[in-house]
C-alpha cells in the first residue's frame, strides 16, 4: 500500500504480481502481468474486479474458455497449457477436503479467541495490553483472514464458473448463497431469540466502521442501534425456494471435476464453497473483536490522560511505541501526535484523487470513471432512500445508502430495509455476502458518480434481474 497525501492506494503491479502462481517460469509471468496491466488501462472500471474479470488466479470449471483471451495477447497453447496446469495444483492444495490451506488458516482464528481473553485478563499496563491485542490480531486474526478470504475468492469463482458452463442457473445460484448462513446473517435471528446481555456478550463489539474510534460498538450504545422493540428481518431470506441439485447435474458436475483434475467430487465441492464463504466471515467477525477491544481500551487510556475521542482520532498507532520509550509523560507524546494528526488530515482533505491513477497526468486532471456495479439476488425493490444516519422510524421500507459497509453495519438487517446500495465493495465483500443470505437486492460498488446521483432521489426502483436502478422521484 503507497500512501499520497494520506489517500491509500494499492500497487496494481505488485498485486497482480502476487497471484502469479510461485512456479510460472520468470519470462511467462512477466508477460502476463503485463497483459493484466492492459487489460485494466482499458477497462478501469473492471479495478475492483480484477480477480473476477482480469487475473487468473484459480482453477474454476470454465477457465479454459477464460484463458483463451490469452491467444489475442500473444501467448502460445504452450503458455497456457503451463499457466492452466500451475492453477489446477494451485487450486487443488488450498481447497482439499482434508489437506486444504484454509484448514490451517481456520484453526489460526481459534487461537486468537483464546489468547484474547488472556490479554485482556492480564495484569498489563494499558499501552502493553493494547499491543497485544493488535499484534495478535495480526498474527492470528488478519494474516489467515487473508488466507481464508483467498479461499473465499476460490469458492465464488467456482459457483460462478458452475453458472457460465451451465451446471446451474441464475436462481440457483443465488439460492445456494441464501442457503449459506454465516456468522453475521445469525445476528437477526439472535437479536429476535437472545436476551439482550447475551447478545450483547456475542455481538457487542461490533461498530460501524470497524477501524472508526468514533464510532460507539452495539455495547456500548444498544438502543442506538438495537431500539427497544423487536427486530424486523426482511420478509422473506430465500431466493426462490431451496437449492438443490438433480441427479442429472450431480453426474455432469462429477464428470467434469474429473476431467479437469479437480480432486474432490460434487459433495465436497459444496461443502467447501459453503465452508470457505463461513469462514472468511467468522474470521473477520473474530478478528474484529481484538481489534475493537484495542481501540474501547486506548478510548478509556486516552480519557484517563484527559483526551476526548475525536481528539484521540487524530493519533498515529505508533503512540504506542512512542510511549513507551520516550521519556516524556505519556500526555506529552499524546499531544505532540494529535497535533501533528490534525494537521496532516487536514492536508488530506484537501486532495482527491481518482480511485484508478495510471499516469502522473492524471493526478492534476481526471475524470472519475464509469464504473460497473455488482447486482445481488434477483429480486426487485421499490422504496424511499435513506442512510444508517436517518431516524430509525423511517428506515423500515427504505432503500439503504451506505458509502461502504462492514460487519458492523449488520444491524440495518433487523429494521425491515428493502434494499442496499453501496459506494465501494465487490461481489465477494461482506455485505454482497450478507444482501444474497438475506435475499435483499442489492447494488454493490455502485461508484461514487452512481452512488451519489441516486442517493440525491427520494425514491428508486432497483430491478437486480436488468441489472437497472431507475429514479421515480
Amino acid at each position: 500500500m503507497t500512501s499520497f497525501h494520506g489517500l491509500p492506494y494499492i500497487d496494481v503491479r505488485v498485486s497482480f504480481n502476487s497471484f502469479v502462481p510461485a512456479d510460472i517460469e520468470k519470462d511467462l509471468a512477466d508477460r502476463l502481468v503485463n497483459t493484466y496491466m492492459r487489460r485494466l488501462v482499458e477497462a478501469p472500471a473492471l479495478h475492483d474486479k480484477v480477480e473476477f474479470e482480469i487475473v487468473y488466479s484459480c482453477y474454476a470449471l470454465d477457465l479454459p474458455q477464460r484463458m483463451s483471451l490469452l491467444q489475442d495477447f500473444d501467448f502460445s497453447n504452450r503458455d497456457i497449457s503451463i499457466l492452466r496446469d500451475s492453477l489446477r495444483r494451485l487450486t487443488n492444495g488450498i481447497i482439499h477436503g482434508e489437506r486444504g490451506l484454509w484448514k490451517t488458516d481456520a484453526a489460526k482464528i481459534e487461537t486468537l479467541n483464546a489468547r484474547r481473553r488472556t490479554i485482556l485478563d492480564a495484569d498489563l499496563e494499558p499501552a502493553a495490553r493494547i499491543y497485544w491485542l493488535l499484534e495478535d490480531c495480526k498474527r492470528w486474526g488478519t494474516l489467515p483472514f487473508a488466507g481464508l478470504a483467498r479461499a473465499g475468492f476460490i469458492a465464488m469463482q467456482m459457483l460462478r464458473s458452475l453458472v457460465a458452463i451451465g451446471i446451474l442457473d441464475d436462481r440457483q445460484y443465488h439460492q445456494f448463497l441464501a442457503g449459506t448462513p454465516t456468522v453475521s446473517g445469525n445476528l437477526v435471528r439472535d437479536m429476535g431469540e437472545m436476551a439482550r446481555p447475551m447478545f450483547l456478550e456475542k455481538y457487542g463489539h461490533l461498530r460501524p466502521g470497524t477501524y472508526d474510534i468514533l464510532s460507539p460498538r452495539y455495547d456500548e450504545a444498544p438502543d442506538m442501534y438495537l431500539g427497544t422493540d423487536a427486530p424486523t428481518p426482511h420478509e422473506s431470506v430465500s431466493d426462490g425456494g431451496e437449492f438443490r441439485l438433480s441427479l442429472g447435474q450431480m453426474k455432469d458436475l462429477a464428470g467434469l471435476l474429473h476431467a479437469n483434475g479437480l480432486e474432490m467430487d460434487v459433495v465436497g465441492l459444496f461443502d467447501f464453497i459453503k465452508a470457505a464463504v463461513q469462514g472468511r466471515e467468522y474470521a473477520k467477525f473474530t478478528f474484529s473483536r481484538s481489534l475493537s477491544d484495542a481501540l474501547s481500551l486506548f478510548n478509556q487510556w486516552g480519557a484517563q490522560l484527559g483526551f476526548t475521542p475525536d481528539d484521540l482520532s487524530y493519533a498515529d498507532i505508533r503512540i504506542l511505541e512512542d510511549c513507551a520509550v520516550s521519556s516524556d509523560r505519556p500526555a506529552d507524546t499524546f499531544r505532540r501526535m494529535i497535533a501533528h494528526g490534525r494537521a496532516y488530515h487536514a492536508e488530506t482533505c484537501s486532495v482527491t484523487l481518482p480511485p484508478l491513477i495510471m499516469s502522473e497526468e492524471q493526478v492534476w486532471s481526471f475524470d472519475l470513471p464509469a464504473t460497473d456495479p455488482n447486482f445481488i439476488t434477483q429480486k426487485s425493490a421499490e422504496g424511499h432512500i435513506c442512510t444508517a444516519e436517518s431516524p430509525r422510524e423511517t428506515l423500515k421500507g427504505g432503500i439503504m445508502f451506505i458509502q461502504n459497509a462492514d460487519p458492523g453495519y449488520d444491524w440495518i438487517f433487523t429494521l425491515g430495509i428493502k434494499a442496499l446500495v453501496t459506494a465501494y465493495g465487490g461481489v465477494n465483500s461482506h455485505m454482497a455476502i450478507r444482501a444474497g443470505e438475506n435475499g435483499i437486492p442489492a447494488v454493490i460498488g455502485a461508484g461514487e458518480q452512481l452512488f451519489n446521483t441516486w442517493r440525491k432521489a427520494r425514491r428508486l426502483r432497483i430491478d437486480c434481474s436488468n441489472r437497472r436502478v431507475d429514479v421515480l422521484q
